[in-house]
């Protein structure tokens, strides 16, 4: 053997022995001594203490599932006994957390380059205390130290793995107290077989809270992602290995769920999904849930088919966040999307389907977070809609078929009062924006009066509520409106611009048969400002004018009755008794100041009589103060000579007839000479696209009013209004 030779063999030699020496070292040296560095180190880094009470064990294997250099040299696999993490000194509770056991294995070759490559972590029986206080201190929020120099070390985790537990949660900020047990399943669960059963238990809870229609309508088309193709083809290869159990209460209310988990939480990959079910009963809502939770260390992203299910949406308020009106029961089920950022997230409801009360709803939802307030917005549409399942937006609660929310104060119309009185829920409005479009194929209002259909625009800016457009169809015509409440000042101030055309009186009643032989329509225009916290507050404080035009119509107590009108039921019947009566024309514009509506015009003409209508409607206390005085067509066997007072209030009005001198009778329609301004403004809601080269009969009335042909006006003083001026 040569030198060189004989050199090189040394050197290896020594080589390996120091590599035996050192695996010897490794092999019987007691980790235990580490001990203390470990605890100093770790309590340093997360601000508080740290401790191993147990052993600390060290075996070396090789890593399957590593490539290349790293598949040959054997890792260190780490196993901490009885581990311990402190609480901060204000919480009630010594203890953060403590593990049995923390296992991990540790890839030696990345340490050279100052990298801890850590696969999987796995966490044995974990007990988890977590508060927050009033002040917003949580436990979970961990002090790291100040360091302006980088660290060279990086952390690599892959995945966290779950066993038995128990968590503990007692949160000041959501008024949430909750204990979870976490137990492992006796066998694996594939995930399409929780999917299957999740969807069939959510349409049983459909079905028991807002019924049978509502069960199907969330159990439709569960399966796939909106477009029919199935949507969870990544999830379908997970499967479920753990079930939990919630019992507690969130926001006053008793909270309980159950539900089930995937084994090993995948933190960086995201085509490894991770698979979580729950049902929760929160009050009287229910919740289910079944998805997947994908790359939760970056704050990832959710995926997940979603139903609800309660008495009234205004109840998911306290637990989603999200600004929603009383409604009767509903159920809803779609797909709930997410992606969390700590400085703000989006989630989207898409695809969703579900009944309130007797109406049907579908659409998309996006629900955004991060900015000054959170923002709602996407696009809601309805087949057929209940106009009873919208009393509750416009205060009108039906409390004999809506349940009251369960923290409102009782809250009905006086039984004196016809106006609703019940107070807008303004309270949230300035908890989040909002710009959702909402349509309706088709809207019912019971069977003798349906509004056809309806199309807004909802803006919530600041609290301040936008519905422009607001469009309803009507009996063959259109209402197009514009509202806003602004809820920033006290009280509440709120203005309506309002315009109705064609709506064709035969549809407008269609149950009422005199009047499927006539063929006019009514015109109107409304241009009021308000303040107030209701809808009797409001009217009762309104300011601006209200014009209605309708002709070629018939009227009979009957049809009163029919559309609750108990004022003009009374009269009817004092001026024609029970036969139904034609309507040439009926012309108004009403003048309000404060809630007191004055008739600048009121007049209906008849082919026996012109009548014309004097006096005050005050809608802040309800009360009439009217006069209703016929001007007779020629001779008749029965003449209409009487005045009339309107007195009393809109729900027990007090009509008779005025003492007096009787008016003198007049030969033929006669214009009123106080009213030539006003009727030619109500010219302008003759509409000349809808007139078929037949005369319209108000366009002839009214212009004969404005005019200064016909018989001079003669003027005699209503006995209850001596300054204004009539004619018989």
């Amino acid at each position: 053997m040569t030198r060189s030779r004989k050199v090189l063999a040394w050197i290896i030699g020594v080589w390996l022995a120091l590599a035996v020496i050192l695996i010897v070292i490794i092999a019987l040296f007691d980790w235990n001594r580490l001990r203390p560095t470990i605890d100093a180190k770790v309590s340093q880094a997360l601000g508080r203490p740290f401790a191993i009470n147990g052993d600390l064990d060290v075996a070396w294997r090789r890593e399957h599932d590593a490539h290349g250099l790293r598949a040959w040299v054997p890792w260190p696999q780490i196993t901490a006994h009885d581990v311990s993490i402190a609480n901060p000194a204000w919480a009630s509770q010594p203890r953060f957390a403590h593990l049995d056991a923390l296992r991990f294995s540790l890839s030696p070759l990345d340490l050279l380059v100052f990298r801890v490559k850590i696969p999987q972590l796995q966490l044995v029986q974990p007990d988890v205390d977590l508060e927050r206080d009033a002040k917003g201190r949580a436990t979970w929020d961990f002090t790291l130290p100040q360091n302006n120099t980088p660290s060279r070390w990086t952390l690599d985790l892959g995945a966290i793995g779950f066993d038995r537990g128990h968590i503990a949660l007692d949160d000041a900020a959501t008024k949430a107290k909750l204990k979870v047990d976490i137990t492992p399943l006796k066998q694996a669960i594939p995930y399409d077989q929780i999917v299957a059963q999740t969807v069939a238990d959510a349409r049983t809870q459909a079905s028991h809270s807002a019924g049978s229609a509502a069960g199907k309508s969330v159990a439709t088309s569960s399966d796939t992602n909106g477009n029919g193709q199935p949507s969870d083809s990544k999830a379908s290869a997970t499967s479920y290995q753990f079930a939990w159990t919630a019992k507690g209460s969130y926001q006053g209310a008793s909270l309980d769920g159950s539900g089930k988990t995937g084994a090993v939480l995948a933190l960086q990959q995201a085509e490894q999904p991770f698979p979580v079910q729950a049902h929760l009963r929160i009050g009287d809502t229910h919740i289910a849930l079944v998805g997947t939770l994908t790359d939760p260390l970056h704050l990832g992203a959710l995926d997940l088919r979603l139903w609800f299910a309660g008495s009234s949406m205004a109840r998911l308020y306290p637990i989603i966040g999200v600004t929603l009106p009383d409604t009767p029961p509903y159920a809803t089920r779609g797909r709930l999307t997410a992606e969390l950022h700590r400085n703000g997230s989006r989630f989207g409801y898409h695809h969703f389907h579900g009944r309130v009360g007797g109406s049907d709803l579908a659409g998309d939802l996006d629900f955004v977070t991060g900015g000054a307030r959170p923002k709602l917005s996407g696009d809601v549409h309805s087949k057929l809609l209940r106009f009873a399942d919208l009393a509750p937006l416009i205060g009108a609660n039906d409390t004999a078929t809506t349940p009251a929310p369960a923290d409102a104060k009782p809250k009905s119309t006086p039984s004196d009062r016809v106006l609703p009185t019940a107070p807008f829920r303004t309270d949230r409005w300035k908890a989040m924006d909002a710009d959702v479009t909402f349509s309706a194929d088709r809207i019912v209002h019971g069977k003798a009066l349906p509004i056809e259909s309806l199309d807004t625009h909802v803006i919530m800016d600041t609290g301040v509520l936008h519905l422009d457009p607001l469009q309803f169809g009507v009996a063959g015509g259109k209402v197009d409106s514009t509202l806003r409440l602004d809820s920033s000042t006290t009280p509440m101030h709120g203005t309506l611009a309002l315009h109705a055309r064609h709506l064709k009186l035969k549809q407008l009643f269609p149950t009422f048969q005199p009047m499927q032989t006539s063929l006019g329509e009514i015109n109107g225009n409304a241009a009021l400002d308000a303040r107030g916290n209701s809808v009797a507050a409001l009217l009762g404080s309104a300011n601006g004018e209200l014009k209605l035009l309708m002709n070629d119509g018939a009227i009979s107590r009957n049809l009163l009755e029919t559309a609750g009108l108990n004022v003009g039921n009374i009269i009817l019947g004092k001026l024609f008794g029970d036969k139904t009566v034609k309507i040439n024309c009926a012309a108004s514009d009403f003048i309000a100041k404060d809630g007191l509506f004055d008739t600048k015009l009121f007049v209906l003409d008849t082919p026996d009589a012109l009548i014309d209508v004097t006096g005050t409607v005050n809608f802040a206390n309800e009360k009439l103060d009217l006069d209703v005085i016929p001007h007779t067509k020629g001779l008749r066997i029965l003449s209409l000579r009487s005045p009339l007072y309107v007195k009393g209030t809109l729900k027990n009005p007090d009509v008779g007839v005025h003492p007096g001198p009787l008016l003198l009778r007049g030969g033929g329609a006669i214009a009123l000479g106080v009213v030539a301004a006003p009727a030619a403004a109500l010219i302008a809601l003759i509409a000349p696209s809808h007139d078929t080269g037949n005369a319209n009969t108000c366009r002839a009335v009214l212009q004969k009013m404005r005019g200064p042909s016909g018989a001079a006006p003669t003027k005699v003083a209503s006995p209850k209004h001596p300054a204004r001026a009539t004619a018989h």
